[in-house]
């Protein structure tokens, strides 16, 4: 880039609180992202029937670059999909001009990258999903948690997602992100601070030789949880799947090279023990078989004796005094047969850390973390972070921090502009007079009516991109 070049980008970056109409455009490839203005609607779907927006087609072919969708998942397990709309789901959403003619979110992204496809030259494309329920109770991937939206998003846009855990820091230059999609989770703020990070109490690790890990937990109120994930090349774990399995407490976990899984806890209250067999497939969802009860003890704990094979050992303690019992059991397809049984001087099997092949895992409670003997820097237990994370005003500090995306209604001027003083990228919505209008402006001011004259005449701006 030439100095004169270097000068004008310098300059506008400076000038965004006061941008003269006259002025000269700098060159948008090297403005930063959080320094660019985006058209921006608000409830994309609704297209005329509650506003004037159009189709998303129409939308984007206007310069829209800013899209809203409201997703609704209480009916995944049927639908097989989150469905979009205002007050419930189907409520609002205008399937004319081109626009999918069903609710079900994946359609109504899959026209966005289409469009985003074909244009490979525009400016990013912000797709913000405003989550209307709470997706931590859903309890698998079936049930539609964060887990299914995240797959969902890396299907539908592959590499042309700009992902969140790719950009540690700010955004990059809208240049470089030119043809490709960011997207941010509204809504529910259990939901996104669920995605941010996830917490519980007695985690249990497991790991095979081909790095395949299993965490379990409990919740601290009696119910049981579980995370699978993969160890990789750089020892850093990437975890895919997140589920509820069970009530109890103390849970253990055993894993073989097969994928066959051991899980044994204490009832959420009393002394009984439980068991249960699971097996986990590639995408890292597991088949869990029903659960038994095989003893009476506390602090339950196990192991596979041939990680080859299914034998396993369980080694628990007395409710009544400080003695260990032990079994020798072997893991059928569905069920475990129990073998001899007796006191045993041996220790309890770790819980916390497990270790095979070389790989050694550790697992942390509270605000769930993980360590590895590659990669000993606490990292949380959580989705991978595709999407990006809102911070709304009102909204508590664990969401606010490191945020990158802040957002409030238009009237909260005062918001808006800390927002945009802060360096974050600021959304207003109902944006819906020029009256409403910060300075500086934020940067996806989301109307109702992006093609009336005054919206578009506000759009009239050098730091504008398209």
């Amino acid at each position: 880039m030439t100095d004169l070049r270097r000068m004008g980008a310098a300059l506008l970056s400076a000038a965004l609180i006061a941008v003269p109409a006259a002025a000269n455009a700098a060159p948008l490839d090297d403005l930063p992202f959080a320094s660019a203005i985006s058209r921006a609607t608000h409830n994309s779907y609704s297209g005329n029937i509650a506003g004037t927006r159009g189709s998303i087609t129409h939308q984007l072919d206007s310069g829209v670059r800013f899209l809203e969708f409201d997703i609704w998942s209480g009916d995944y397990a049927s639908a097989g999909d989150y469905r979009i709309g205002h007050s419930s789901a189907g409520d609002q959403v205008d399937h004319t001009g081109g626009n999918p003619a069903g609710d079900h979110l994946r359609d109504w992204l899959t026209l966005v990258n289409t469009w985003s496809a074909a244009h490979p030259t525009a400016s990013p494309i912000t797709v913000l999903l405003d989550l209307k329920d709470d997706l931590t109770t859903r309890t698998t991937a079936a049930t539609g948690n964060l887990g299914a939206l995240n797959q969902q998003l890396a299907d539908v846009f592959g590499t042309r997602l700009i992902r969140s855990l790719d950009t540690p820091g700010a955004l990059p230059a809208i240049g470089s992100l030119r043809g490709r999609v960011l997207t941010v989770l509204s809504g529910s703020a259990a939901a996104r601070t669920g995605y941010k990070r996830d917490t519980g109490s007695n985690p249990a690790i497991a790991i095979n030789a081909a790095g395949r890990v299993v965490e379990v937990h409990d919740n601290g109120s009696g119910v049981l949880w579980y995370w699978t994930g993969t160890y990789g090349t750089d020892g850093k774990l990437t975890w895919q799947r997140h589920g509820r399995y069970d009530t109890g407490k103390n849970p253990a976990v055993a894993l073989n090279n097969d994928g066959t899984l051991v899980e044994v806890h204490q009832a959420p209250s009393g002394t009984n023990l439980w068991s249960r067999i699971g097996h986990l497939d590639a995408a890292g969802e597991i088949t869990w078989s029903a659960s038994a009860k095989y003893d009476t003890g506390v602090l339950p704990t196990v192991a596979f004796t041939d990680p080859a094979g299914t034998a396993f050992r369980e080694i628990h303690q007395s409710q009544s005094n400080s003695q260990n019992w032990d079994w020798k059991a072997t893991a059928g397809a569905a069920t475990i047969t129990w073998g001899a049984h007796a006191t045993t001087t041996d220790a309890r099997f770790p819980t916390t850390t497990a270790g095979t092949a070389g790989r050694t895992v550790t697992v942390s409670p509270g605000t769930l973390t993980a360590t590895t003997d590659r990669a000993p820097a606490a990292a949380r237990i959580r989705y991978a972070q595709l999407a990006f994370v809102e911070y709304q005003s009102g909204d508590t500090t664990e969401l606010k921090d490191g945020a990158l995306f802040w957002a409030a209604t238009a009237s909260n001027k005062a918001f808006i502009i800390s927002a945009r003083q802060s360096g974050a990228t600021a959304r207003a919505w109902d944006f819906d007079s020029a009256s409403l209008a910060t300075d500086p402006l934020a940067n996806f001011p989301a109307t109702n009516s992006p093609d009336a004259d005054w919206y578009k005449t506000l759009l009239t701006r050098p730091d504008t991109v398209s």
